[in-house]
């Protein structure tokens, strides 16, 4: 494959798992190869490699003779994913209470944790899923450990796709406000286990919220 035949599967994979993670593409959704050129103008071969690399994401399912699926949002996968997101975002929390710049990197989460009080009092719950996401992509990029980063970012993609596709469902999400702030506190006073801690706690009720809404969410099935 040419320099320029792997920068347009790039390319393809980019726009297709933001379509995934935005729900332009739904769970559950039957598309074709071509249809997911046509939509990207771009011809079928980009598309297939950036395919494969989806499917090994877990981002959909390649079935022979009958398209691609884009992968559902099961509460099940839900609930073991949320589980090990916790276990790794707050042991980043941790990490980051302990290291001698968490004063900085809180005031770059308060800013997000600002970001998402300004959007919710505009009703805009797109944006307050944008700043919640980089709230947390800021916490693992403080950790300075490259495997929990690495490991927790997959996870993470996959919890914000069900925060964009329930948000409508759930309940405003103020509770994240104050969670996020007790987050930060923490990681300024240098308390570990209290970081870690908030984390959890924040964590746990967005999962209940979250799995609870999926159990009633109608997704395309064929």
């Amino acid at each position: 494959m040419n320099p320029n035949g792997s920068s347009r599967a790039e390319a393809v994979h980019r726009a297709l798992r933001g379509q995934i993670l935005g729900a332009a593409l739904l769970p559950g959704a039957m598309v074709t190869e071509q249809e997911l050129a046509d939509r990207l103008g771009v011809s079928r071969t980009p598309v297939r490699e950036a395919l494969q690399r989806l499917r090994d994401e877990g981002w959909v399912e390649i079935r022979a003779r009958r398209g691609i699926r884009i992968r559902p949002v099961s509460p099940d996968d839900m609930r073991d994913l949320y589980a090990a997101l916790m276990a790794l975002e707050g042991a980043a929390a941790a990490a980051v209470a302990r290291h001698p710049s968490r004063a900085e990197w809180a005031e770059r989460m308060e800013a997000e944790t600002e970001a998402m009080r300004t959007a919710l009092a505009q009703d805009d719950l797109s944006g307050w899923a944008a700043a919640d996401a980089r709230f947390h992509d800021a916490l693992l990029a403080a950790a300075g450990n490259s495997h929990i980063a690495r490991l927790a970012a997959g996870l993470a993609d996959h919890a914000h796709r069900a925060r964009v596709l329930t948000v409508k469902l759930r309940p405003r999400p103020t509770a994240s406000l104050a969670e996020h702030d007790a987050v930060t506190q923490a990681l300024r006073a240098g308390d570990a286990e209290g970081a870690r801690a908030a984390l959890t706690r924040h964590r746990e009720r967005a999962a209940s919220e979250i799995l609870d809404a999926l159990r009633h969410l109608p997704l395309p099935d064929r």
